[in-house]
């Protein structure tokens, strides 16, 4: 193997390891998740870092503060994220690279964020060599929800619903408890846990008055509780279970859905699970708001009006909204489909 062949798979090897210890970091907020490896002029790991969440060092700094005062003269820096050019709650890791005098930079996904972006840049303004793009594809899959948060100014939203086969997520009479088994309703309780927010309608709040919590196999309340948000202009009863809540419920009337999810992306939120009724849902289909689908189908048919999604804005087969499916999975008698939409 030559030198640069080996070099090359050093590199390989240091950007498989940072997406590893971008993982330990927080999923949810408004924080991306961030590993760096730091390599010696031999190729060897002398130092790793990862971001730990809103407020702490950055995974450059975090790893440059395990190296003494010189050591990071002429390495290369491999982190998974474009290191940042602004100063919020830490300085700018651009700044501490320079400082340190690293020769090489190697990241996997561009910040595309507008007050943080623009590192690699100023890391060659400064002689610095920068190579972006390694491993874009598994990165830009790692840090999908944040992206989809930083590009859009928005939550990364995705929809769920539990139906028949043939469409129902209730009954004639509105009874929906349950079409499906309980490995997918422990899936839902996991998927809310990892969500920054969960959002119903009015409608879903005075039928089943549920708790929004995300729950165990027990019924145990997990450590980790999305924000209720509630669209709709009906008044919510002072027993509704949701004012029990451990988060403090977020209500809005619904009317406008992207000044909502701007609002809630204000607020720090970068994921919203939405749970809501047809209507709710169908809202959001029709506005092109929602970045994945959670179809959670029960061997069961039901029948009559009670259909998961409504009118979407699909007159014509040619307005069809068509979806790629990105994974499929059995739960018990249940599956799951997890669909986003389909871009050419």
């Amino acid at each position: 193997m030559t030198n640069n062949a080996a070099a090359d798979t050093m590199v390989h090897s240091a950007m498989r390891r940072a997406l590893e210890l971008a993982a330990r970091g927080p999923a949810t907020g408004v924080n991306p998740r961030v590993g760096c490896v730091i390599l010696n002029a031999q190729g060897d790991t002398v130092a790793e870092g990862w971001h730990r969440g809103a407020g702490s060092t950055h995974a450059e700094v975090d790893a440059l503060s395990y190296l003494a005062p010189g050591v990071a003269h002429g390495s290369t820096v491999v982190v998974t994220l474009e290191p940042c050019n602004h100063v919020g709650r830490t300085g700018p890791c651009t700044q501490a690279l320079i400082e340190a005098g690293v020769a090489r930079v190697i990241y996997s996904v561009t910040d595309p964020g507008e007050r943080s972006r623009g590192g690699a840049d100023r890391l060659r303004a400064a002689g610095i060599d920068v190579q972006g793009g390694l491993w874009s594809i598994d990165g830009e899959a790692f840090l999908g929800d944040w992206l989809v948060a930083a590009r859009l100014r928005r939550p990364f939203v995705t929809l769920k619903w539990a139906s028949s086969l043939d469409g129902r997520a209730a009954a004639a009479d509105g009874s929906s408890r349950w079409i499906t088994g309980p490995e997918s309703r422990h899936d839902v309780h996991r998927r809310r846990a990892a969500a920054d927010a969960i959002l119903v309608g009015t409608g879903t709040v005075l039928a089943d008055d549920p708790a929004l919590t995300a729950r165990g196999l027990k019924g145990e309340q997990l450590e980790r509780q999305p924000v209720p948000v509630v669209l709709g202009r009906r008044e919510l009863p002072a027993s509704a279970a949701l004012r029990s809540h451990p988060q403090q419920p977020l209500l809005f009337d619904g009317r406008d859905l992207p000044g909502l999810l701007a609002d809630l992306h204000e607020r720090g939120l970068r994921s919203v699970f939405i749970e809501g009724g047809p209507t709710v849902a169908s809202a959001f289909v029709a506005a092109g708001l929602v970045d994945e689908y959670l179809v959670y189908l029960a061997p069961t048919l039901i029948g009559g009006p009670r259909l998961a999604i409504t009118d979407i804005g699909v007159t014509g087969i040619d307005e069809q909204r068509r979806l790629s499916v990105h994974s499929l999975d059995r739960l018990g008698d249940d599956v799951l489909i997890v669909a986003r939409p389909h871009t050419t």
